[in-house]
């Protein structure tokens, strides 16, 4: 249980809000070094993390790619709802195929096929994968093609039978990975397809994927129980909501984020409610920013909360709308009301953070994890195209409620509750702009991990845990603040983990 954080009390009592730049945590005795520290968190009840992290649900941020480096990393992605039910399923599908222990849908080709449609599936869908079990029409398997047999036929016009293997090695349905790994290194085979008694695929196992997982090179990749990555979805409200969910449900995703500005309302807790009536899996749900609201959605059945209303960037909310908490303070008071319950219900806090160090802060304030727009925004991963302007390569990156966003997205004027206001009477809450292109995704998270590690290390915890439950602050003056960035000095040598206001990033 977190004990009571003496200036986020104070100022609760006095009716007075925090965000990141107003305190700082205080150092306690290390018996860890940051090195050994443990960041296993939990984004939901039944899903964890083995880094806190959690990329945004934002169509210039999160989609399959930056979702399945994000899952290596340690974090989880959150696949964006800007778009259609088909596409944000086949993204979440990309995601769940990339790394496989046991493949339970293996994608198959019949082996009447031409090579040239089977190439032209594999183009259109992006597979990162090249060999396919081949089964007739009866769906019984009678084959495998692999990315040699392809890449050796010279007549694209031949069907599959005509280049296919048909020198099998099979396994019964319920082989283990342990079983399989051996039997694969034994006879030198690279896929292992399964079969019922009727001589029916059930499932394959793909070596690659369960080497990594038997020789531990996979440890840090944050996996399902089946060795997949895991993968969030977002969806908004209503039964379109529902049926999105089912879609995804198909696919395997690992958590549903019940995704609107203001998750507080009768829509939002009737929507979840009936999500949970029908399906068995976790549902994240925001945003919220008081401890009462909280209270109403645990009720309702929420798996996991998202706290923030107005401290992203690019959001517009509190200067529009009048509306928002310091983030602090959110999740301060969330977390608060959350530990009144019985079952422990995981807090991300979204939006807000602009430096590795705010990381720390935000766990020690409740947070199980943190959800980043801005700072994964510029990454090579991320969606959009680099462009280059005053000498320097940028990105795209625009909020949900900007204006543009809910032009072209349903999705997101359903987030800001303007589902059926008409295109020239939007009244948006976040606004457009440029980020620094960041390089690869796994470069960027090494900074901000580390300056978690580090955090920690200073503060005398173990593990994240321990952070939400000792971690303290103290009052920063704005003295305090200028104290805390560099100063007196002309910088001529930049650093990877700290931008000025002058490059365009704080």
């Amino acid at each position: 249980m977190m004990k009571n954080k003496l200036v986020l009390e104070r100022a609760r009592e006095d009716g007075l809000a925090l965000t990141f730049d107003d305190v700082r945590l205080r150092t306690d005795y290390a018996v860890v070094m940051p090195d050994c520290v443990n960041l296993e968190s939990k984004f939901s009840r039944n899903v964890g993390l083995k880094i806190p992290i959690v990329s945004a649900a934002m169509d210039t941020v999160t989609e399959y790619k930056l979702a399945i480096e994000l899952a290596k990393l340690g974090g989880i992605g959150v696949i964006h709802r800007s778009l259609s039910i088909d596409d944000q399923a086949s993204q979440v599908a990309r995601v769940k195929h990339h790394l496989n222990g046991l493949i339970e849908k293996p994608i198959c080709v019949y082996q009447d096929d031409k090579v040239s449609s089977v190439l032209s599936r594999r183009e259109s869908k992006d597979y990162t994968f090249h060999s396919f079990p081949v089964l007739e029409r009866g769906d019984k398997l009678v084959g495998i093609v692999t990315g040699n047999d392809f890449e050796f036929c010279e007549d694209e016009s031949l069907s599959i039978k005509d280049i296919m293997s048909t020198q099998l090695l099979t396994a019964p349905e319920g082989t283990s990975i342990d079983d399989a790994f051996r039997l694969m290194c034994r006879e030198k085979k690279k896929i292992l397809p399964l079969i019922n008694n009727d001589g029916k695929l059930v499932a394959m196992y793909a070596f690659k994927d369960v080497k990594r997982i038997k020789t531990r090179s996979a440890e840090t990749y944050n996996v399902d129980t089946r060795g997949q990555l895991r993968v969030a979805a977002a969806v908004g409200i209503g039964e379109e909501a529902l049926e999105r969910v089912s879609r995804l449900s198909d696919k395997n995703v690992d958590v549903i984020v019940l995704d609107t500005a203001h998750a507080d309302t009768k829509i939002v807790i009737d929507t979840l409610k009936k999500i949970k009536k029908a399906h068995s899996i976790d549902v994240v749900v925001g945003n919220i920013s008081v401890g009462a609201s909280a209270e109403r959605l645990i009720e309702a059945g929420a798996d996991g909360i998202k706290i923030g209303q107005g401290p992203g960037s690019i959001c517009t909310t509190r200067v529009v709308a009048g509306i928002g908490r310091p983030q602090i303070s959110a999740i301060y008071d969330c977390a608060k009301s959350a530990e009144k319950y019985e079952r422990s219900i995981p807090l991300c806090a979204d939006g807000g953070l602009r430096n590795s160090g705010d990381i720390p802060l935000a766990i020690a304030a409740g947070a199980h994890s943190v959800m980043m727009g801005s700072m994964l925004a510029g990454t090579e991963e991320a969606p959009g195209k680099i462009v280059f302007a005053e000498g320097l390569q940028w990105k795209d990156y625009r909020g949900m409620g900007s204006i543009g966003a809910m032009e072209k997205s349903e999705a997101a004027r359903e987030r800001y509750f303007q589902k059926q206001t008409g295109k020239n009477q939007l009244v948006p809450e976040g606004i457009e702009g440029l980020v620094l292109y960041k390089g690869r995704l796994s470069d960027v998270l090494f900074q901000y991990v580390g300056g978690l590690r580090n955090g920690m290390g200073y503060a005398g915890v173990a593990s994240i845990e321990e952070l939400r439950e000792r971690g303290d602050f103290d009052r920063m003056t704005s003295a305090g603040f200028s104290e805390s960035h560099p100063h007196d000095i002309k910088i001529t040598k930049g650093s990877p983990n700290y931008r000025t206001e002058l490059d365009g990033t704080r």
